[in-house]
């Protein structure tokens, strides 16, 4: 691969992340609260709020930052002293985040004569839940007490400390400042380390001992595979290099289970939806991270009815919080409202069958899957309308519970917002395609019960195209749901883009519904927008309403290929790619739908999580779109029907893991050729849709 040029997010923020540890902070490298979570995070705790660093009283001039590979990141300033034209002074900050989080910061004087230099470090923790920090509610912060081996703060609301590690100590620590008094020689550096632990220990002693103790599981838990990538444009190459890099950034070990965390700042966590889709997108990469994040859900998996959780026997959760302020949340820490993780569940576990999971955990999962499926049939149609719905059970609930969870996120196409019970029409689709690919896995290891989900399937798919199929002058489309009456709720958005390839369309209308996505109103430019641009409510700046997923992109992306729409697959991508040139590759959770026009870049999403895993994963999504990859491992076969036509002139893929071997592929001129693969796996070449 080439190599890439890092580069700072889309607001000039910086983020050093690894497993559940992050650092956050302006391109400066100074941190200090601002609108964007700025500071040092353990498990959904802020630990250092402020860390200003001063010379001579004076802020340095801030020359930039960027980030060095995973978890670590440079910042240069510059100052003048002694009334020289050219800046004097030069500082170096290198942070990095493992199971710790540490700077060096290094002081060079590149004068010819020595300098007088007071060197001041502000420093403070709040302590502050990840969700008071999200919605601008900072709490006072402790600006510490100098202790042996650096500055220790305490929290006043909870039984947390921290002890920042200094070396070399201060001079002095006066009003929550750090001070040294410094003659630097010419051409002379000066260097100073700091090193954050926390825990809850009862003396500073105890606290220094804690040293490599981190409550974060971040370090150790083994890079994702990285296959070789070349393409006629280079930009795919860089997109498919920083993607890999977010996700290795993103990977959390829970025991011995791995799975991606959502995104930081504000998803640093398990999400049932987020991380079943992350894994799916990844299974290029390597079956494993699927398998474990599996069994991670699978021990989490819902056993009784609690009208406070939303939990339901059977049911996949909709996330996990920590921390000793998981109390103060939105919404439980252990958290079930959610409609979509449960058919996932069944298709990321058939999915990662079919790439090669092995036969000993995909046994152990398939009662788990049994649980899911049964769920989907009572829990998930609790009214009996033959439907997958949801409605909030109490306050403080999501009232929305599928990926556009927003209060707003479903309407009307005169604007008006549904109310519940909602039946989604992506989550019919998931549904359908989990009942198919469980009863294969059922039938395919001696279980019973396939007879009764592909029935179970073909009454849902009748009664999906009896209810949600909107007929209009443009062909016709699927409704974004059915509200509480029944009535379709007509808004035109991305949801639809999620039935293609899930078998419960009927051809023409997987034609009709590509053709609605390719018009302008959808496709941004820059991917595709959430809520047509024509509707009332649209916003480009709406969470759900207007703005780009690039994972929303990515899925209709597959989908269009899989049903012969390669051109609008193809322009979707560009888009994407386009997008990212201008987002130093990095894709974040969310940006705005803005029409893309020429001299226009992408409108930055306020407070959009960055890096954040599905959107990391969508670009190897795309590259499985592209070269049509489809394995059936357990049936010994590769299916391979490439993007036609092809979105780019020349593209290679080199040890790509499957099947315990590796998998090359190399198209040129629309034709795919087949490098290597593993001995036992027979490829089939297929042309048009699947």
């Amino acid at each position: 691969m080439v190599a890439v040029a890092q580069s700072v997010g889309p607001h000039g923020e910086v983020t050093c992340v690894s497993g559940r540890t992050f650092c956050l902070s302006t391109a400066s490298g100074q941190i200090r609260p601002g609108p964007y979570g700025d500071g040092v995070f353990v498990e959904d705790t802020r630990i250092l709020s402020a860390l200003v660093l001063t010379l001579n009283g004076e802020e340095p001039h801030a020359l930039g930052g960027y980030p060095l590979g995973l978890g670590a990141a440079r910042f240069s300033a510059c100052a003048h002293v002694g009334g020289a034209p050219d800046p004097t002074l030069l500082i170096e900050r290198r942070r990095s985040v493992t199971e710790i989080w540490q700077e060096q910061i290094r002081i060079t004087n590149h004068s010819v004569v020595p300098v007088e230099v007071h060197v001041g470090l502000h420093a403070a923790a709040d302590f502050a839940y990840i969700f008071d920090v999200k919605h601008g509610r900072h709490p006072s912060a402790s600006t510490g007490r100098l202790v042996d081996g650096g500055v220790r703060f305490d929290s006043d609301d909870t039984a947390e400390s921290a002890l920042l590690g200094i070396v070399p100590m201060p001079d002095d620590h006066v009003d929550g400042s750090l001070r040294w008094e410094l003659l630097l020689p010419a051409q002379g550096s000066w260097e100073v380390e700091l090193t954050l632990r926390t825990g809850r220990p009862s003396s500073d002693e105890v606290l220094v001992a804690a040293a490599g103790n981190s409550r974060a599981t971040a370090s150790g838990v083994g890079s994702l595979a990285r296959p070789r990538i070349s393409c006629s444009d280079v930009r795919f190459e860089q997109l498919i290099e920083r993607s890999i890099g977010d996700l290795d950034s993103l990977l959390v070990r829970e025991g011995d289970a791995r799975y991606f965390a959502a995104g930081t700042p504000w998803f640093l966590t398990l999400f049932g939806r987020d991380s079943l889709w992350s894994a799916m997108m990844a299974l290029p990469l390597g079956v494993e991270v699927a398998g474990e994040t599996l069994q991670l859900l699978a021990r989490n998996q819902g056993v009784r009815h609690d009208p406070v959780t939303e939990e339901a026997p059977g049911k996949i959760l909709h996330e996990v919080r920590h921390g000793p302020q998981v109390d103060r949340g939105e919404l439980p820490p252990r958290y079930f409202g959610t409609i979509d993780a449960t058919p996932l569940f069944v298709t990321a576990l058939e999915r990662a069958w079919r790439w090669g999971l092995d036969e000993r955990s995909v046994e152990a999962l398939l009662p788990h899957a049994e649980r899911a499926l049964a769920w989907m049939r009572d829990d998930g149609d609790r009214d009996g309308t033959g439907f997958l719905r949801y409605a909030a059970v109490g306050e403080g609930r999501l009232s929305n519970q599928g990926w556009k969870d927003s209060e707003d996120g479903i309407c009307f196409a005169d604007g008006t917002l549904a109310d519940a019970p909602i039946a989604l029409c992506e989550v019919q689709g998931y549904a359908y395609r989990a009942a198919i690919g469980g009863a294969a896995m059922l039938d395919a290891h001696g279980r019973p019960g396939a007879a009764e989900w592909r029935g179970w399937a073909d009454r849902l798919r009748a009664r999906f195209q009896a209810d949600f199929w909107v007929d209009d002058d443009k062909g016709g489309f699927p409704a974004l749901a059915l509200d509480g009456s029944g009535r379709q709720v007509d808004a035109i958005t991305s949801n639809a883009a999620h039935l293609l390839g899930t078998g419960i369309l009927e051809p023409w209308q997987e034609e009709a519904v590509a053709a609605r996505l390719a018009l302008s109103d959808m496709d941004s430019g820059w991917g595709l927008r959430t809520l047509s641009s024509s509707s009332p409510r649209f916003n480009p700046l709406s969470y759900h309403g207007g703005s780009v997923w690039p994972h929303d992109t990515a899925i209709a992306i597959d989908g269009l290929a899989r049903v012969g729409a390669g051109s609008t697959a193809s322009h979707l991508l560009h888009g994407l790619i386009a997008a990212g040139d201008h987002l130093g590759f990095r894709l974040p959770e969310l940006f705005g739908g803005e029409q893309r026009t020429d001299g226009t870049r992408p409108l930055p999403y306020p407070s959009a999580c960055s890096p954040q895993a599905w959107a990391a994963g969508a670009a190897l999504l795309a590259l499985r779109a592209v070269l049509g990859i489809e394995p059936d491992v357990p049936a010994g076969v590769l299916h391979l029907r490439p993007m036609d036509p092809a979105p780019f002139a020349r593209l290679t893929v080199e040890g790509m893991p499957l099947a315990g071997g590796k998998l090359s592929l190399h198209l040129e001129d629309g034709t795919l050729q087949v490098l290597e693969s593993p001995d036992q796996i027979e490829g089939i070449l297929h042309q048009g849709r699947s």
